[in-house]
C-alpha cells in the first residue's frame, strides 16, 4: 500500500478578507473531494487571507498509481482554481 501526501500552496491576490478566502477553500476542497477519493484539509496560514496551503492524502495499492493520482489532483487544481499555484510538496510514502 503507497500513501500519496500532497501540500499545495496557492496564492490568492484578489482576496481582500479571510471571509473570501474561507469560501474560496471550500469551494476548492468540495471540488477536489467530489471529483477524487481523498481526505483533504486546510493545513496552514489560516489567518494569511491570500495564502491557502492544502494538504491531500490519498491511499493507493502500487506506486504508479500514486504518481497518477498525484498529476491527475495537480492538473485538477490547477485548471480549476484561479488562485495561483506557488508551491507544491509531495512524497509517497510505503507501508
Amino acid at each position: 500500500m503507497k500513501i500519496l501526501v500532497i501540500k499545495v500552496d496557492l496564492r490568492a491576490s484578489y482576496v481582500h478578507s479571510l471571509k473570501e478566502k474561507r469560501m474560496i477553500v471550500k469551494s476548492i476542497i468540495g471540488k477536489l473531494q467530489n471529483k477524487f477519493n481523498i481526505s483533504i484539509r486546510e493545513v496552514e496560514n489560516q489567518d494569511l487571507h491570500q495564502i491557502i496551503s492544502i494538504g491531500i492524502v490519498k491511499l493507493d495499492l502500487n506506486i504508479k498509481d500514486s504518481h497518477r493520482s498525484e498529476e491527475k489532483i495537480l492538473d485538477f487544481i490547477e485548471e480549476n482554481c484561479q488562485a495561483e499555484v506557488i508551491n507544491i510538496e509531495s512524497e509517497i510514502i510505503n507501508y
